[in-house]
C-alpha cells in the first residue's frame, strides 16, 4: 500500500526547499562544469525546480546562476534557494552563451574564443616608401 503518492512528492518537494531556505539552510543544487572540445557546459541539476525558477546573469566576467521559488507564478514574494557565482575566463566567448533546461537540469553552454584569433602571431613588418 503507497501511502504517499508520486504527486506529492513533485508538490511538496519545492515547498520543503524553500521550508529549508527560510529555516537558514540553503538548497543545495548539484552543480559541475565540463570542459568540451568547443567550450565549457555548466550543469545545475534540481530537479524540483521548474526551468522558469532559474535565472542566469551575466555581468562583467561573472556568470550568477539562482533559483526561486515561488507559491504560484503571479506572486511578488519570491523566496531564494540557491546563488552560485562563477568567475569566467577570459578564453571563453561570452557573446555565445546559451541555457537550456531539460529533465531537472539546467545546462548553460559557453563557447571558446576562437583559438587562432587569441594566439599570439608575428607580424610581417613591410618596408616603408
Amino acid at each position: 500500500m503507497k501511502l504517499i503518492s508520486r504527486e506529492f512528492i513533485r508538490t511538496i518537494a519545492p515547498q520543503l526547499d524553500l521550508l529549508n531556505t527560510i529555516g537558514g539552510g540553503v538548497a543545495q543544487p548539484k552543480l559541475r562544469v565540463n570542459e568540451r572540445p568547443k567550450g565549457v557546459v555548466l550543469h545545475v541539476a534540481m530537479p524540483s525546480v521548474p526551468a522558469e525558477s532559474f535565472h542566469v546573469v551575466l555581468k562583467d566576467s561573472k556568470l550568477t546562476v539562482y533559483g526561486e521559488f515561488r507559491h504560484t507564478p503571479e506572486d511578488q514574494l519570491a523566496a531564494p534557494l540557491f546563488v552560485q557565482t562563477l568567475d569566467l575566463p577570459h578564453n571563453l566567448d561570452l557573446t555565445g552563451i546559451n541555457a537550456t533546461h531539460d529533465n531537472g537540469e539546467l545546462r548553460v553552454a559557453i563557447p571558446f574564443r576562437d583559438a587562432e584569433a587569441s594566439q599570439p602571431r608575428e607580424i610581417d613588418i613591410q618596408p616603408g616608401s
